[in-house]
């Protein structure tokens, strides 16, 4: 993916990546449900990225909730060396809402899997991130963080560690939306149940010079698999087929199609296939005061950069590259392949 240093011109990415592929360094903040858990897997299994770590917070279910099915992912995965911790169990502000109507009462499927037998790492989620960045920083591999979930970890990292956030090689964040919403009219679920999270990190990537990537709403829903698909991965007959299969499955059953989304693993996955998605440049806020618009991620569209003298708020400080339209169906493929270990 390339950004524009310009304000606010277009961005399409480059072709594909032809190269040998080193593998990145990433680490995933999660609230595991469903999609997470298949962001999760693609993550873990492909060999062009290095997950070196994985930190929980309070979201679509609550922390214990999130923590356990964490753990189960990555141990189907056969990834018990992957260290995980346990962060924020609620936003910063709001009270915490789940969404357990989507994800199911376990937050990942009500699949009646096996309890992990790996445990957590003993540091938070803050220490763990803060660790892990100055790590890679040092090494010269600065490393990539990919939000899934309500930003409290990292707003929380922010703040208590400015000089290690500014060390982060880049965030690529799951989160709202230029002109789609879903938790309410005007927002989507991640950034609304933390929208001072997602703004504070905003600020501190502006503040540190961090690039982000928002991966919204907008191509949230294009990748998806389809129920025979699904069916197809239980078949193969081994953990992570009997879980990815599932997780297809019961969304399939929950909205009654016959195609799930993979959601957040899209976010994953355009790490490794960069050609797949077109971003533009563009400045970002988060609504944060609006009787109805609260947690809106406000992406400002306007092709001009002109006379700013009628518009009392100016351009926003933090400028985004916003994912607008992706191929769906490579992404579908490339994470297919992953799980059925074709790479």
């Amino acid at each position: 993916m390339v950004r524009d240093e310009g304000f606010p011109r277009p961005v399409v990415a480059p072709g594909p990546h032809n190269g040998p592929m080193s593998a990145q360094p990433v680490v995933l903040d999660v609230d595991t449900g469903i999609d997470d858990a298949c962001a999760l897997l693609l993550a873990a299994l492909h060999p062009g990225l290095d997950l070196v770590g994985v930190t929980c917070v309070g979201g679509n279910a609550p922390l214990p909730d999130v923590v356990r099915n964490t753990l189960t992912v990555l141990e189907a995965a056969g990834r018990r060396d992957v260290p995980v911790a346990a962060g924020a169990p609620r936003p910063l502000l709001e009270e915490p809402v789940d969404a357990r109507h989507v994800h199911g009462a376990d937050g990942m499927g009500d699949l009646r899997l096996t309890p992990p037998t790996m445990g957590l790492d003993p540091r938070s989620a803050v220490a763990l991130l803060r660790d892990l960045i100055d790590v890679h920083a040092d090494s010269g591999q600065p490393l990539t963080v990919v939000p899934l979930a309500p930003m409290t970890n990292i707003a929380l990292l922010a703040r208590t560690h400015p000089e290690t956030f500014a060390r982060i090689g880049r965030i690529v964040f799951m989160g709202g939306g230029a002109m789609v919403s879903n938790a309410t009219a005007a927002a989507e679920f991640n950034v609304f149940h933390d929208p001072e999270a997602t703004a504070i990190v905003l600020d501190a990537c502006t503040e540190h010079s961090v690039p982000v990537t928002m991966y919204g709403l907008d191509v949230f829903y294009a990748p998806t698999v389809t129920a025979q698909e699904g069916a197809g991965l239980r078949a193969l007959g081994t953990r992570v087929g009997d879980l990815a299969g599932g997780l297809i499955d019961f969304a399939c059953g929950r909205f009654a199609t016959d195609t799930a989304t993979i959601g957040d693993a899209g976010a994953v996955a355009i790490l490794l296939a960069p050609e797949a998605v077109r971003l533009q440049r563009l400045p970002v806020r988060v609504e944060l005061s609006g009787t109805w618009t609260r947690g809106r991620t406000i992406v400002d569209l306007r092709d001009w950069a002109g006379d700013m003298e009628h518009d009392p708020h100016g351009p926003a400080p933090a400028v985004v590259d916003v994912a607008l339209e992706l191929d769906g169906t490579a992404i579908a493929a490339l994470w297919l392949r992953t799980v059925r270990g074709e790479l």
